[in-house]
C-alpha cells in the first residue's frame, strides 16, 4: 500500500508543528506550507489525499485555496479538514466545499479520528 500524504497549510508556525508531532505516528507523509500563495502550486505537485487548511490567512484564505480544490480536475476529489478560530468559520468552509470543519482549539483525538476517516477515504 502507498503511503499517504497529508498537506498542512496554516500561516501559524506553532499549530504546524503540534499537527507535524500529531501526525509523525501514522503511516503517512506529512507535507507543510506556511505560505498560502505556494500551496496551489504544492497541492498539484504533491497531489496529497488529506489537507489540513487553516481558514483565515494574508493574502490566500483558506475558503479560497478549498474553492481551487474543489474547481479543479486533478484535486477536486481530495479530502478536506477545514480549522479555523472563527466564529462563522464552519460556515465558510463549508460553504467553499470543505469535508470536515474543527474550530480552534481542537481536540486532538477529534483531529486524529478526522485524519484516519480521510486516510481510509483516499483508500477507496
Amino acid at each position: 500500500m502507498e503511503q499517504k500524504k497529508i498537506l498542512i497549510c496554516d500561516d501559524d508556525y506553532g499549530i504546524v508543528n503540534m499537527l507535524e508531532l500529531m501526525l509523525e505516528d501514522l503511516d503517512a507523509q506529512v507535507i507543510s506550507e506556511t505560505n498560502s500563495t505556494k500551496v496551489g502550486e504544492r497541492l498539484i505537485q504533491e497531489q496529497p489525499d488529506l489537507l489540513i487548511v487553516d481558514l483565515w490567512m494574508p493574502v490566500v484564505t483558506g475558503d479560497e485555496i478549498i474553492k481551487f480544490i474543489r474547481q479543479h480536475d486533478g484535486l477536486k476529489h481530495m479530502f478536506i479538514l477545514c480549522i479555523s478560530a472563527s466564529r462563522n468559520g464552519e460556515e465558510v468552509a463549508m460553504e467553499a466545499g470543505a469535508d470536515v470543519f474543527l474550530g480552534k482549539p481542537f481536540d486532538m483525538d477529534d483531529l486524529l479520528d478526522v485524519v484516519q476517516q480521510a486516510i481510509v477515504h483516499a483508500e477507496n
